[in-house]
């Protein structure tokens, strides 16, 4: 299973608020930081906030936060609400199936019940739990210093 940019975007973003609870980020800064679309990272923000996951606040000194505690924040529901298809095969997606021997292939519900691991997976995990540690917490937040842009 691969995840797609946007999935990945939505959890560094996360990541990033987490990490930094007491201030408010832009999505420029947040995209400069991890040198990543900024572009995209709005599209990636707009779903977040849509999900519940993120607030904006609005005015000049506004920007992203977290929405919830980070332990309350399930990297198994971000995944869901960030990815839009789950077809691993050609066969898993009803709209474009054209294999011809889907009705007698037995490869489909292994990867279903993969993928269904897969999530079960990522459901036991949160926000939180990914920056609990201190020092890794600690490493990932000097190594978003060293990209952060220079204060006006």
């Amino acid at each position: 299973m691969r995840l797609t940019l946007h999935t990945d975007y939505a959890l560094r973003m996360l990541l990033l608020l987490a990490l930094e609870p007491a201030d408010l980020h832009t999505i420029a800064s947040v995209a400069q930081r991890y040198k990543i679309s900024r572009n995209h990272l709005m599209k990636v923000a707009q779903t977040l906030i849509q999900a519940g996951f993120v607030d904006s606040v609005r005015g000049r000194r506004g920007g992203l936060k977290l929405a919830k505690e980070p332990g309350e924040i399930n990297i198994g529901t971000v995944v869901r609400a960030t990815e839009d298809n789950y077809a691993l095969v050609e066969c898993m997606d009803h709209e474009r199936n054209l294999c011809v021997v889907t009705s007698a292939c037995g490869l489909r519900r292994p990867l279903e019940d993969a993928l269904s691991a897969f999530l079960a997976v990522l459901d036991r995990y949160t926000l939180g739990d990914l920056i609990q540690n201190q020092g890794r917490a600690n490493r990932m937040r000097r190594l978003l210093e060293d990209s952060a842009p220079a204060p006006l």
